[in-house]
């Protein structure tokens, strides 16, 4: 990987930090509550993690970028979680996220919901991802296990991780029900972490659920677009929407602000126990939905192959 870059984000969990939250959480939903409590086990239901928690030495990981997708692909873009855990100097990671599948593994174009335990010394990986596709049969949403047909740790193109030791440690638990503003609820918590802390970059990942309601949520098609898409209209008319119900569990890697990393500053991926899952956008029953999230901001962050030619379009 190149262009690899790191910097302090805030890691403190003070009384005033889950107050600012939760004081701008209620200006977008009729009830929220923001408190620090012990990170519940995620080896069990409904998440199923390969790792208990998602505390000690948290980190951020941008790879690659929106750039290596459009306006045309450079599928030669592969990565290894693996690595990946290597270059942000936490070999063995537990890494969650937001990312594209491998096309070179799967053969087709995919959303990667990342869920990884990295291999160790001692240990082999443990790879806990599921891949959401467009189905072939009937152009609905086809969701797997990825370890169901794979046993590697790729991905291609992008993808914005959330690493730490997988340890058990006090988190932020944030509720939020009844969305009363126009932000969906990973836009509401970056930009209250924006409006507080100004300058200063503050980045934060977890998992979140969305325990009642429905989302809008996309699958890029199987093929990439023989087309150059040069506007996020292009893109919104290439990738695939859908209405999806809860629950869905919401793997999210927020930034504050960009520094000058050509950062992608949210993205969120999810996945279903009932065969629903991709990329989050926003909930479509804002009077009924219920979130339930536990988050933790990260100490570092590091940059991975940052695209040395940009452009702001399908960053959504």
């Amino acid at each position: 990987c190149q262009n690899l870059g790191n910097f302090s984000l805030s890691i403190t969990l003070p009384l005033f930090f889950t107050i600012v939250l939760q004081k701008g959480l209620k200006e977008n939903f009729a009830d929220a509550q923001v408190s620090v409590v012990d990170c519940p086990d995620l080896t069990q239901e409904p998440f199923n993690f390969p790792a208990k928690g998602i505390c000690g030495k948290p980190r951020i990981a941008d790879v690659g970028g929106v750039p290596y997708l459009i306006p045309v692909v450079q599928k030669e873009k592969v990565y290894d979680l693996n690595t990946v855990a290597k270059d942000i100097e936490l070999p063995g990671a537990f890494i969650l996220g937001a990312g594209a599948a491998s096309s070179k593994i799967l053969g087709v174009n995919a959303e990667l919901i990342p869920i990884v335990q990295t291999k160790s010394e001692k240990k082999p990986a443990v790879n806990g991802s599921y891949i959401a596709q467009i189905n072939p049969a009937d152009k609905g949403c086809l969701l797997e296990k990825y370890s169901s047909k794979y046993s590697d740790c790729e991905f291609g193109l992008l993808a914005n991780l959330y690493a730490s030791e997988g340890q058990p440690g006090k988190v932020i638990e944030v509720k939020a029900n009844g969305r009363t503003g126009e932000l969906n609820f990973v836009s509401c918590l970056r930009q209250i972490l924006e409006k507080h802390y100004g300058e200063k970059p503050v980045g934060m990942g977890g998992t979140f659920i969305i325990q009642k309601g429905k989302a809008k949520i996309h699958i890029m098609p199987p093929e990439f677009s023989a087309c150059p898409l040069n506007t996020d209209e292009d893109v919104n008319n290439w990738l695939k929407f859908f209405e999806m119900k809860a629950p869905l569990i919401c793997q999210t890697v927020i930034v504050s602000r960009d520094p000058g990393f050509d950062l992608r500053v949210e993205h969120t991926h999810c996945f279903s126990h009932h065969g629903e899952g991709g990329h989050y956008h926003q909930d479509t029953s804002p009077d009924s939905v219920q979130y339930l999230g536990y988050l933790l901001p990260a100490e570092l962050l590091f940059r991975i192959d940052r695209p040395q030619e940009t452009h702001l379009v399908g960053r959504d």
